[in-house]
Formats: C-alpha cells, structure tokens, sequence
C-alpha cells in the first residue's frame, strides 16, 4: 500500500486542487504528501531569503497526471516535475544547486513511488525568456507547493498559444520521435523482456499523442491540457500533405487515454512492432510537414531532408552555435558547419534512422549519418548509442 503517512512536523495540506482526473483519495492524498517532503527537502537545501518558491508542473500539477490502476489502489505513473524559483541569477543557483536537488530527488523517488525532478528557473528568466511550449504548458497549468502567488507575475505572454514557434513544434516532434527510435531499438533485440514491452508502448503512446499536438501547435491552437487538445483537434481544417488527419485524432484520443490511465503493457513484440510501424509511417509524414512549413522548403523524403544544406535552426544565433559546438562536441563540432547548432544533426540522424530503410545498406546514406553522429554507425544499436548522448545535451 501506499506509505500516506505525514512527514515528521508536516501535516498534508487540505486537497483543493487536483492532481489527476480520477485518481482514488489515498493516491491524491501520497501526492499531497511527496509535494510536502518536497518543500521540506528544498527548503534545507536553498536559504529562504534565496528561494522565491516551488511549482509542480507536468500532468499532475495540471490535474491529468497518470493514474495506474493496481490490485493495492491507485498509484502515480508520471515523473513529478518541480520548478524551483530562486531569487537573483537562476544560472547561478542552477551551478550551486544542482547537485543537491538531484540527490534530493533521487532520495525522494522510493516514497514518491515514480522519478522527482528539479528544475531551477526564476520570475525574471520566464520574464525574459520568448514563449516556449516549455513554459506554456507550465504558466497555463501548475500547482504551487511553496509561495506566494507572484511567481509568475510578468510571465502571461508564454500563455497565449498563438506565439509559440514553430520551431517548438519541431522540437516536440524530435524528442517524442527520438522515443520511436528507442523503442525500433528495442524492438530489433534478441531478447524482449517486459520491461522493453512497456517502454516501446509507452513511447509509442507518447508519440500518438504528440502528432496530433504538432498539428495544433502549428495552428496557433495549442493548449497545455491534453484533453483540450483532443477536443480542438477536431476541429483543425484539411491540410495538404496530411491526408490521415482522422487517424492521427483516432491515435490522439488513444494517447490521451493512455496517459491519464496508462497500463503496463502485456503485449507481444509483434503487435507493439505493428502499432510502432503504423505511428512511425504517420509520424514522417507530419515531421516532414512541419519542417517543410517552418523552413519553407519542401521536403518530399526523409533521405531529402537529411541531405538538404540549408540552415535547421535559423533561430539560434550564430555566435552562440559556434560556442555550444565547441563546449558541447569539441573540436569535432568546430569541423563541419560551426556556425549552426548542435540540433540539426539529431534532426537529420533521426530522419535516416527512423524513416530510412536502407540506411545501414547504402554507402552514401551510410556516411551521411556517421558525418552527423561523429562517429561510423554500422547497425541501429551502435548508431542509437551515438545519438542518445547527443539527443540528451541537445533535446
């Protein structure tokens, strides 16, 4: 069962928001008290003068957090998200801090039963900061666990859906399909346990899911709450280059589903390979979709687009690529393409591993994807263990 006792000196606070749709009261209530450990365990780690307050963020600080149905009750499914506002230089803090967090954490993940993680931010950064979906999601949905309600004042402009970039979409659409290539990856070995089952189904629902939410995205009709999202998606005009809108509202709805009650997944690999099969056909079609509005060029293939020279992320400053490619990759970012970022190699990686068949087969295909990865990739699970460091600095 789960461990719902108060923390020492700690009563949990009276539900007034929820965390999840449908979660049972003993599930609201061990949340309520993982977010009190929280404060506590912050609290002892930033002095108070320092510490403007704490936000959860993620599926449960909007009220649809996962909910995993179990012989012994409810229990959480989704990591926790927390946002810890600091006064002064959230760099700074983010340097001083960071450590400390982690292993805070780390300590709190067997009481919380799923992964609590810390991300330092302040009121002057999102202030400063251009609307991301990012911080949409967070300023349109959250619940404070320390604070006053001034920690996001000045920050209403990441609200409004209209604004945020295209290039947010891209984004979205890398790091839920970078979750399709891990799953392939899983899927392709010798060994199928279950824990790959649940992984691939989980990445896979992720993605359905984010296909849907690319396109809204795209139309200024983005919204933080996923069933929101399934309603307006409805609602979205025919587009030309996407002739499988009903699917992609059919695998939404299916995405949705999955994450406000996911399951772990009993399936067979050849039923979770068919669903990968099917999400990854209609996930290129969108991604060369969107990359074909965002840069204004068409894109009729992901061999194309891989191979295309133009600039992939014309919105980050020249300057700032040259430093993030040497600090980041060495002098070995510095020898092809120093003025642009990192980025556009995990775009053009990704487009040959997921989409190109006769990426391991074609010589030239072949040395394309080792000049973006730094390194000769022979099969899927050498290339996947190149990409993955790159696809976690960069996502």
């Amino acid at each position: 069962m789960l461990d719902t006792s108060p923390t020492p000196q700690t009563q949990p606070a009276r539900i007034r928001q929820r965390y999840t749709v449908d979660g049972d009261v003993a599930l609201e209530a061990h949340l309520d008290a993982v977010c009190a450990r929280v404060c506590e365990g912050v609290k002892r780690i930033i002095a108070r003068p320092r510490l403007h307050g704490i936000l959860l963020g993620g599926g449960y600080g909007r009220g649809e957090g996962g909910v995993l149905r179990t012989g012994e009750g409810d229990r959480p499914y989704n990591d926790l998200e927390f946002y810890v506002f600091v006064r002064g230089s959230a760099f700074l803090a983010e340097r001083r801090h960071r450590a400390a967090l982690h292993e805070l954490g780390h300590a709190l993940e067997a009481f919380a039963g799923v992964e609590v993680e810390f991300k330092i931010v302040s009121r002057r950064l999102l202030q400063r900061s251009g609307t991301t979906m990012f911080f949409h999601d967070l300023v349109c949905g959250h619940r404070t666990v320390l604070g006053a309600g001034d920690l996001l004042e000045g920050c209403a402009h990441h609200a409004a859906a209209d604004h945020i970039p295209l290039h947010e979409t891209t984004r979205l659409l890398m790091n839920r399909c970078s979750g399709l290539l891990f799953a392939a990856e899983r899927l392709q070995r010798s060994e199928f346990t279950g824990e790959d089952a649940d992984f691939v189904a989980r990445n896979t629902a992720k993605a359905q899911l984010a296909l849907g939410d690319a396109l809204l995205a795209a139309h200024g009709m983005y919204h933080s709450s996923a069933r929101v999202r399934g309603m307006r998606l409805g609602r979205l005009p025919a587009m030309p280059g996407i002739p499988n809108i009903a699917t992609i509202v059919h695998l939404h709805r299916e995405g949705v589903a999955f994450k406000l009650q996911p399951v772990r997944s009993g399936e067979r690999r050849e039923a979770l390979r068919e669903r990968h099969a099917k999400v990854s056909a209609l996930a290129k079609e969108v991604f060369l979709w969107v990359e074909s509005l965002r840069l204004e060029r068409e894109f009729s293939s992901p061999r194309g687009y891989a191979e295309s020279r133009g600039d992939k992320c014309p919105e980050t400053p020249k300057w700032r690529n040259s430093l993030v490619n040497l600090r980041s990759l060495g002098l070995a970012g510095l020898w092809q393409t120093p003025l642009r970022h990192p980025r556009r190699r995990l775009l053009n990686a990704l487009a040959l591993l997921l989409w190109e068949p006769a990426v391991f087969a074609d010589p030239k295909i072949s040395a394309c994807l080792a000049s973006e990865l730094l390194n000769p990739v022979p099969d899927i699970v050498s290339a996947v263990a190149a990409y993955a460091p790159l696809w976690h600095r960069f996502q």
